[in-house]
């Protein structure tokens, strides 16, 4: 096997992305480590993740975000000097700003719970359940300087039941997230995924 996929892991709340990646390398079908977890809020339960499995972790708070940049200054000196080869965003609530999208160039993985370029935002599940679709879903992509907008890796369709309610519908989204991050990690980790000149995704 080859070396595991050296990446960090940027969280603000309760870290669940976090965990399926972390059970993903336990069990051993996503060849990767986990070298830094950045969390931008000191209350978010995913920090308590990372402890549990013993990832260092780099705990900031809106004082240190009030100079945006030099917050993701710290977050991509941090980062690198750790080893990390990708930044993995799981539920991280904070814009990434050049400081980090220039020291990981297409290195910055996003997921979103929606079928991206559709329902951008911080309320993409509500947003898909109040329009009334029947198919929504979950978007991985590398992020970029446009807010959910960068090159799309990979996506999942998700049903809309009738019988859905918006709980229920975040739940089918979230079991999703909890597939389909851990898969682009490994395939990440095997060399198959590569950004073309034409500025999209190409899986090997």
């Amino acid at each position: 096997m080859s070396e595991p996929l050296k990446i960090a892991v940027l969280v603000s709340g309760s870290g669940t992305n976090l965990q399926a990646i972390i059970d993903g390398i336990a069990d051993g079908s996503v060849n990767a480590q986990i070298v830094k977890v950045v969390s931008s809020r000191p209350d978010a339960y995913g920090i308590q993740r990372a402890e549990a499995a013993g990832i260092p972790t780099l705990v900031l708070n809106k004082e240190i975000y009030a100079d945006a940049p030099a917050a993701n200054k710290l977050i991509a000196d941090e980062c690198k000097a750790a080893g990390a080869e990708y930044l993995v965003m799981a539920g991280y609530m904070r814009m990434v700003l050049p400081e980090i999208l220039d020291a990981f160039p297409n290195r910055v993985l996003n997921l979103h719970p929606a079928l991206l370029p559709s329902f951008k935002g911080a309320h993409a599940i509500a947003d898909a359940f109040n329009a009334g679709v029947k198919v929504t879903g979950v978007t991985v992509h590398f992020a970029n300087a446009e807010y959910d907008k960068g090159p799309i890796v990979a996506q999942r369709a998700v049903e809309v039941a009738e019988d859905d309610t918006l709980d229920s519908l975040e739940e089918k989204i979230h079991a999703v997230e909890h597939q389909l991050y851990p898969a682009v990690v490994q395939m990440i980790a095997e060399g198959r995924v590569t950004v073309g000149d034409d500025g999209k995704v190409h899986i090997a």
